[in-house]
């Protein structure tokens, strides 16, 4: 069995809240392809899960709008592999980072700072040279 599906930090999110679905992955697999469900399909309840904490769902819920299904499920899927263990793991590995995306922290703001006066001068005297070496290459005004 996959190891539990760990956040960020200390929050780990019970097996017992994600529902696994599998069925048959397309590909080449010879005899063995059509009897094997090796597809799996994580669907994990982000709007209907207590092992987030309130703020952590709420930012999830809003960054990850475009991608629920039904409003509340995020679901993955893996099929990469021709084992089902390894889809599996695959899986929670990628549900996993997708959530620690989605509940990180946003970014500090920038704070804006103004152009050192040396900048300026070196910005200009480039803008000048620039001006100087194109006005060059045009013909002589006689």
């Amino acid at each position: 069995m996959p190891e539990p599906l760990r956040v960020r930090g200390s929050v780990v999110v019970p097996d017992a809240e994600l529902m696994w679905r599998f069925s048959r992955s397309s590909g080449p697999g010879g005899q063995h392809v059509n009897t094997s469900d090796t597809q799996v399909e994580l669907r994990y309840d982000l709007a209907g899960s207590a092992a987030l904490p309130p703020v952590w769902k709420e930012r999830a819920l809003e960054r990850l709008a475009g991608r629920l299904v039904d409003g509340r499920f995020v679901v993955v899927k893996a099929s990469e592999h021709r084992s089902q263990l390894r889809n599996r793991e695959m899986a929670v590995v990628r549900l996993a980072a997708l959530l620690g995306e989605a509940t990180a922290p946003p970014p500090k703001a920038r704070r804006r700072t103004k152009p050192t006066r040396g900048m300026v001068e070196r910005r200009l005297e480039n803008k000048r040279h620039r001006s100087e070496l194109k006005q060059g290459r045009s013909r002589p005004q006689y």
